[in-house]
């Protein structure tokens, strides 16, 4: 059997970035758990390609390759820092530029960053109706955080590493084949 593989994607413009961090040490987490190999990726990794296409087709090698990976994956953590109460435009327009049959039945971890409690709804209004619109299984435990929950660019609040451990703990069941069923029992 091979390793499964997790991929993470950021929502994020800048490098560094809280929220490519963020989505780095929940893939990581995740690919210790079930034994897999990580990789992440973020906006600015799709290339020049990327923001004036209109069509899977007009991506490059590297944006296509990003995608390719993306199907591949057997675990999805997908994160987005927040603006306005929602994600970032490019964001949205990666997605738009996928098959809507691609993450059909993929488990998703979702989770978001931003400045302050405000913005904490946007994994519930945001970016679960639109992993739903895609068929994939967007995990119940998503993860919100704050600017408070770092100190010099690393998490550290020991609640946010509760519910990446509960996310993952559900991506593990998922991903090792129990069912939703047995998972909303545990």
């Amino acid at each position: 059997m091979t390793a499964p593989r997790i991929t993470g994607f950021s929502g994020n413009l800048t490098s560094p970035s809280k929220t490519r961090g963020f989505v780095e040490h929940i893939a990581g987490q995740a690919a210790l758990s079930l034994g897999g190999v990580s990789s992440v990726y973020d906006v600015a990794d799709l290339g020049a390609s990327f923001p004036a296409a209109r069509w899977p087709s007009q991506l490059d090698k590297q944006a296509s390759d990003i995608v390719d990976e993306i199907a591949a994956a057997d675990l999805l953590v997908v994160g987005t820092p927040t603006y306005k109460g929602s994600y970032t435009g490019l964001f949205k327009h990666f997605f738009d530029l996928l098959d809507p049959k691609l993450l059909r039945g993929k488990p998703v971890i979702l989770a978001a960053t931003g400045g302050g409690d405000r913005h904490s709804l946007i994994v519930e209004h945001q970016l679960r109706p639109l992993f739903g619109f895609f068929e994939a299984f967007a995990l119940p435990t998503a993860i919100y955080v704050s600017d408070r929950d770092f100190t010099d660019g690393q998490l550290s609040n020991p609640l946010i590493e509760s519910r990446i451990t509960q996310a993952v703990s559900e991506a593990v069941r998922v991903v090792s084949g129990h069912s939703y069923q047995q998972l909303a029992a545990e």
